[in-house]
């Protein structure tokens, strides 16, 4: 991503509705896996550090991340031990090392995404486990794909079978993000239609409306643990390492 991205993502990710509600999701599921004692954790593509808090109530962390400067704000802020390296080649892990690998929003900035999905189930502890989350649908394609670099963005069967052909079992496999979906899409549409190049997506509206937006889209957790959501602007994917 460029320079300015990791900047901004520095400054709204601990508040934006969208982190926050991500993270509420997150958690909740990763709580479910009922994870050993001091689990062996990596997220890959930390980015800045917003989900490494998060995560650590979980387990031991450590964190990836290609980008210098946001890797040591990262490790600064949160006291985790993060790396230098990329998918699928430059990897500074042993493999069979983690209880879980974490790539949240991290797959369709890389070209090999197979590859990269085979990378991080060698990296799985047997019985491990990885989650991930991905965009979805090509054609809510946007200036804010472009601007954060994506390659494409997913359909929870082509992803499925990506994580499958990794040799991952998949447990869950789920669109997420369905309750605020239409206004979204709709936003998306409408640029599209109009030519619209302008990307704002990540401001952070006022404080009323940004609580309400993160608490509808965190509520979401109560129904991905009963079953999968059948449309929504995200996909989720929990898969296991086969013992």
């Amino acid at each position: 991503m460029d320079r300015q991205i990791y900047d901004r993502m520095r400054l709204i990710e601990a508040d934006h509705w969208w982190f926050r509600g991500r993270r509420r999701i997150l958690a909740g599921l990763i709580r479910d896996l009922s994870l050993p004692a001091r689990a062996k954790i990596l997220e890959v593509g930390c980015g800045t550090g917003g989900n490494l808090a998060m995560l650590a109530r979980f387990g031991e962390v450590a964190g990836l991340e290609p980008d210098a400067e946001s890797r040591a704000y990262a490790g600064e802020k949160t006291g985790v031990c993060v790396k230098g390296g990329s998918l699928p080649d430059a990897l500074p892990f042993a493999g069979a090392s983690f209880d879980l690998v974490c790539a949240f929003d991290v797959i369709e900035h890389v070209e090999a995404d197979g590859p990269a999905l085979t990378a991080l189930a060698a990296l799985l502890k047997p019985g491990g486990r990885l989650v991930a989350t991905v965009p979805a649908y090509p054609w809510m394609w946007s200036r804010h794909d472009e601007l954060h670099h994506h390659k494409r963005r997913y359909r929870l069967g082509g992803f499925r079978r990506l994580a499958e052909a990794a040799g991952l079992r998949v447990e869950r496999a789920s669109y997420f993000n369905t309750l605020l979906f239409a206004p979204i899409a709709g936003v998306r549409l409408a640029k599209l239609a109009t030519g619209s190049k302008t990307a704002d997506d990540d401001r952070i509206p006022t404080a009323p409306v940004n609580g309400l937006l993160g608490a509808v889209f965190g509520s979401e957790l109560a129904w991905l643990r009963r079953a999968s959501l059948p449309f929504g602007v995200s996909i989720l994917v929990v898969a296991r390492r086969p013992a």
